[in-house]
């Protein structure tokens, strides 16, 4: 028997992308089985009743994520 996840989207920060089918890559705030909220990258389908596989992130994690974005030269 699979356990149940429960999430709680507290802040929808941006869309990154939409696919052709409507799922929407998103990064967000989200607290996961009532945990403290982490930053989270993942598709979504309109309803935010289906996710895809995606990852989560710490303020620490998202803080030197964003140092070396703002190093490379894209």
């Amino acid at each position: 028997m699979a356990a149940s996840i429960k999430f709680e989207i507290k802040e929808q920060i941006a869309v990154l992308s939409e696919s052709s089918k409507g799922w929407k890559k998103e990064l967000n705030l989200i607290s996961w089985n009532g945990r403290e909220p982490k930053y989270d990258l993942r598709d979504w389908d309109e309803e935010h009743s289906k996710m895809g596989k995606g990852i989560t992130l710490s303020n620490e994690e998202v803080k030197r994520l964003k140092e070396i974005l703002n190093e490379m030269n894209v």
